[in-house]
């Protein structure tokens, strides 16, 4: 009787072990797959696309933005006031809406918690900053903190020994900022494109 447990026994525990491995394989198998829908999602691709295209910018850059920035949360809005996906700001809603040329009445900043607004807007934003400084890294900087601390950035010997690239930031939550758009960048490069 002991000897029948035995086999029952090892007989479960060998198909317990074969499930485990067949559900490990599936997971290994669809992981890609799994990480491109939950932990780097192409969500309002329409409009990612759209303006990534139009200002000439990566789109991944763009993703890796509003991943950081909120999670794709089209109704967002931080502490500081910051709305929509990729988390603009008022000033920088009039700034950009200045620098393209448009009419005060074609869109108002609570237009920002709507996804094609937002996302023109943010990635117009991203790709003024991007020709500015010719850096993903020094445009994600200057999205997170402003131009005008940037700029002081580049101009101090500690931060910049060139002048043009960022050596390091006075800021860590700007440059733990930088780091996350990056990580997420370079997430969605090896999942899209690699």
């Amino acid at each position: 009787m002991r000897k029948r447990k035995k086999k029952k026994s090892r007989a479960a525990a060998v198909i317990t072990a074969l499930i485990i491995l067949f559900i490990g394989a599936v997971t290994a198998y669809k992981m890609p797959e799994i990480s491109k829908e939950l932990v780097y999602p192409e969500k309002f691709s329409e409009y990612v696309v759209k303006y990534s295209e139009l200002y000439g910018l990566d789109r991944y850059f763009v993703y890796a933005v509003i991943k950081t920035e909120s999670n794709f949360d089209p109704n967002a809005e931080s502490e500081v006031g910051a709305r929509g996906l990729m988390q603009v700001m008022e000033d920088s809603y009039d700034w950009v809406k200045f620098r393209m040329g448009e009419n005060a009445d074609d869109s108002v900043y609570d237009d920002m918690y709507d996804p094609e607004i937002n996302i023109k807007y943010g990635a117009y934003l991203l790709k003024l900053l991007y020709e500015e400084y010719g850096s993903k890294e020094t445009a994600a900087a200057a999205y997170h903190t402003g131009r005008g601390n940037v700029n002081s950035w580049l101009e101090n010997k500690s931060y910049s020994s060139d002048g043009i690239t960022l050596d390091s930031m006075p800021s860590s939550v700007t440059s733990h900022y930088v780091y996350k758009v990056m990580n997420a960048y370079e997430g969605y490069i090896n999942l899209y494109c690699g």
